[in-house]
């Protein structure tokens, strides 16, 4: 009886090393040859046949970069029969020789095994030759879309509290009719002070406007975004934006001795956060103390992250002399296997140590 048991088993472990998918590519590379930059799209589709004895199904289609994209069978292959991978890639802004993978996974048996298996690679590859410049780039307007553009529509600044900036913006109207340009929200931080044109801009008119960004009346600190709208008649892109990065800093550089002797002081309970292992898609958060140990209230200014999978908040935003506050760093795992890092910026009032800087990381498995 007992022999009769292991050669039953023997059987059915045979047949189910037998019995499994198997997927095999007419070929693994694509060759797009020489295609122009400004020719558009193009595709190439990789046929494969499942050469098991079990339905086949593709789990998972990964390009290696995010200028290709991938479409494929979606439903089970039956045994001797074909599936396809198409492969797209955008040439535009891409002049030169291209050489990328696209990452395959399978319900085969070495998958469903170690989800660490190396997956099937595809390539596709080719040349892209470059276009002739536009008329907007030979006038050196080579950002946005439509006939109306801002040429440098991004600045950036590292400034005090207690500064304000000028930023001059050229503009050109490359249509064949006058175009309107109206500032959408005028505020009290940021506001224009000045333009050499008119309400329009005439066809092939090339003007300049001046805005004027003051740190002291936006209140904000650290690392900040700012994004300002003008409003046009451009039959193609009636919104244009301008795009302010601005690392703004507190200027404690006019406190005398004995405010400088009365300040808050900041101290963390720990410079360093370790999440640990964590599962894909799971959550945990971690909790530090920040103390105030000087003579005046400790104003927290700004708390921030990097990684927008950490999220940070304090129970308290002003702390009192010889009081604390909790930080707690909130952490949702994505939903794929990888090393996550991050700073937080913790910046308030201390004008000794007006950032406190912690380090955070996890690996979700």
């Amino acid at each position: 009886m007992k022999k009769l048991s292991l050669l039953f088993i023997a059987v059915m472990s045979a047949i189910f090393c037998i019995a499994q998918p198997e997927i095999k590519f007419e070929n693994t590379t694509y060759d797009f040859g020489k295609i122009k930059e400004e020719g558009g799209k193009v595709t190439g589709k990789f046929v494969f046949t499942n050469v098991g004895n079990e339905p086949l199904q593709l789990t998972n289609v990964r390009p290696g970069c995010g200028c290709t994209a991938a479409n494929y069978t979606k439903d089970p292959i039956a045994p001797g029969e074909k599936g396809y991978i198409e492969a797209t890639y955008n040439p535009y802004n891409r002049p030169g020789a291209f050489n990328k993978n696209i990452r395959v996974t399978t319900n085969e048996p070495r998958f469903l095994e170690d989800e660490k298996a190396t997956p099937h690679m595809i390539f596709i590859k080719g040349e892209v030759i470059k276009r002739p410049p536009t008329e907007f780039e030979v006038a050196g307007y080579k950002n946005g879309n439509g006939m109306t553009r801002i040429k440098e529509p991004n600045v950036s600044h590292n400034m005090m509290n207690t500064e304000t900036v000028l930023d001059t913006f050229y503009v050109r109207n490359f249509w064949k009719q006058p175009v309107s340009f109206q500032f959408e929200k005028p505020n009290n931080y940021l506001m224009e002070v000045y333009r050499n044109f008119g309400a329009e801009l005439m066809p092939g008119q090339e003007g300049f406007f001046v805005l004027k960004f003051d740190a002291g009346k936006y209140g904000k600190f650290g690392q900040v975004k700012e994004t300002i709208t003008f409003l046009t008649n451009d039959s193609i892109e009636t919104i244009k934006r301008v795009n302010y990065a601005l690392n703004i800093k507190e200027d404690f550089s006019k406190m005398t001795p004995k405010q400088l002797k009365n300040a808050p002081v900041s101290n963390v309970s720990a410079t360093t956060v370790n999440f640990g292992d964590m599962q894909k898609n799971s959550t945990k958060t971690e909790t530090i103390t920040l103390t105030n140990t000087g003579k005046s209230p400790l104003l927290i200014r700004c708390l921030s992250s990097n990684n927008s999978s950490f999220k940070v908040k304090s129970n308290l935003m002003e702390i009192p002399n010889g009081g604390s506050a909790e930080i707690t760093i909130t952490f949702r795992a994505p939903g794929r296997t990888s090393t996550q890092n991050s700073t937080i910026d913790i910046i308030t009032n201390d004008p000794a140590n007006s950032v406190r800087t912690i380090t955070v990381n996890a690996k979700v498995l």
